[in-house]
């Protein structure tokens, strides 16, 4: 599939920098460049080699004015990004000589490209599937080196070739399904099911194994949410400077300093925490402080991670037992802090109401524990496994949802051979399994998708 358009966008980052990249791509291209483009030498473009830098100008053709001296740069269909013919223009950096380029390019030729049309193209155009194209942006935002391995991994193909594995295996039995519903007689064949569920069986544990990775990909992807909780004045706000290894929030021993949510972003072996310092749990008068308690209890609600903090040198109070009683169906990690001063927590009681919760002893007076604190945010995370070498990893929320609906639809076809129903019921719950695994890749996936999920790009990507 090829496009009779062509599209452009500015490819780099706006603001001031050393270049600035305009990126074409259709069959214009060659056209565009004729009009405004000639090297040092006065060749056009299309004279130059494939993929060698030409330095030169660019022009307005109907004014004959120079507008920047650029680096361009041609490449040949098919063996592009998107298959199609592309020209790269590098220019001075800053929002004037990219967008009065771009400007030229519009005019002479081009069209605007729409969010994500660039890779879209590459998608359609057959050079990745779907898997890949949404890694390319994954590979764009990453804030950590696991992250953008993991995204890296994916647009080699990692994913994919699991995926169209898997579906090879599925359509090699609905082939076999098929060939026994037209030469069956009125008896289903006994070896054929036999066949048929032993090789489902072990289709069914292959993405098992896969959504097991599922939510530790989510959190690679998109980080931890991550929220610290306590009453006021626990050490909240001195565990965040202490995790960001500098003074974000302000740390007083007058209670309710922090009075609202404190965002911060921290990278912690691999994984990205989306950590929040919250206003105390209390009982309190005061209009702004009650407001940032409010948010705290909604960060709370919606956090992946509770870090809940004590004072290890104050007694247990009414704040504390009604936040521990929140914390029963939270993956928390609880926190006994300032361990440095006069023992008066009674942590035999907070061990009973938080049962099988993981509790760590800290001081940040004398920097033990923290190092603690990461091992167990990590461990959590990839809960205690290390991921095998040849063992893809989902990351994808989409790809998670179609994966279980393949394995609904798997799991229905086994319960059928099972209770030894007509083939032709068998054959449904495959094909929909068969299916379902090709909207990861983009082989069976609708426009309105596609729309959706390229929106979400940008745009000279």
């Amino acid at each position: 599939m090829f496009f009779d358009d062509t599209i452009a966008a500015i490819a780099t980052a706006p603001g001031e920098a050393g270049i600035g990249i305009i990126r074409i791509s259709g069959e214009k291209t060659l056209q565009i460049m004729d009009k405004l483009f000639k090297s040092n030498q006065g060749r056009f473009l299309k004279e130059m080699p494939p993929r060698m830098l030409t330095y030169g100008n660019i022009f307005d053709p109907d004014t004959q004015q120079k507008v920047d001296e650029v680096l361009a740069v041609y490449m040949r269909a098919p063996h592009t990004y998107t298959k199609e013919d592309i020209v790269e223009i590098n220019c001075h950096g800053g929002m004037i000589p990219v967008k009065r380029i771009l400007g030229l390019v519009l005019k002479h030729g081009a069209r605007m490209a729409e969010a994500g049309e660039f890779t879209k193209r590459a998608f359609l155009n057959g050079r990745i599937d779907l898997a890949q194209a949404e890694a390319v942006m994954d590979l764009i935002s990453a804030k950590t080196e696991k992250g953008f391995d993991v995204a890296l991994d994916q647009l080699e193909g990692g994913l994919s070739k699991e995926i169209k594995r898997i579906r090879n295996e599925i359509l090699e039995l609905l082939a076999h399904i098929e060939v026994s519903i037209d030469f069956s007689e009125d008896d289903i064949d006994e070896v054929t099911l036999e066949l048929l569920l032993d090789k489902s069986l072990k289709i069914e544990e292959e993405l098992k194994h896969m959504l097991e990775t599922a939510d530790t990909g989510k959190i690679i992807r998109e980080g931890l949410n991550t929220v610290i909780v306590g009453k006021p004045n626990v050490g909240k706000s001195s565990l965040l400077n202490a995790l960001l290894r500098e003074t974000r929030a302000i740390v007083t021993d007058i209670p309710g300093t922090t009075r609202d949510v404190i965002e911060e972003q921290l990278n912690i072996r691999g994984i990205l925490l989306r950590l929040m310092d919250t206003a105390g749990i209390r009982e309190t008068l005061d209009v702004v402080e009650k407001i940032g308690v409010e948010r705290t209890k909604a960060f709370f609600n919606q956090a992946d991670l509770v870090i809940f903090v004590l004072d290890a040198s104050r007694e247990l109070t009414s704040e504390d037992i009604e936040i521990m009683a929140l914390l029963e169906d939270k993956k928390v990690l609880v926190i006994i802090n300032k361990t440095d001063l006069p023992l008066k927590l009674d942590i035999s009681k907070v061990e009973a109401m938080l049962k099988n919760k993981i509790m760590i002893k800290l001081s940040l007076v004398e920097n033990v524990g923290l190092e603690l604190l990461e091992d167990a945010i990590v461990d959590m995370v990839f809960k205690g496994e290390v991921k095998r070498k040849d063992q893809v990893m989902v990351t994808n929320v989409r790809h998670k949802n179609s994966l279980e609906k393949a394995a609904q639809s798997l799991q229905e076809g086994i319960s059928a051979i099972k209770q030894r129903l007509p083939l032709d019921f068998i054959e449904v719950d495959y094909r929909n399994a068969w299916e379902y695994l090709g909207e990861i890749t983009g082989e069976s996936v609708g426009e309105d998708l596609l729309d959706h999920i390229f929106s979400n790009f940008c745009i000279g990507k």
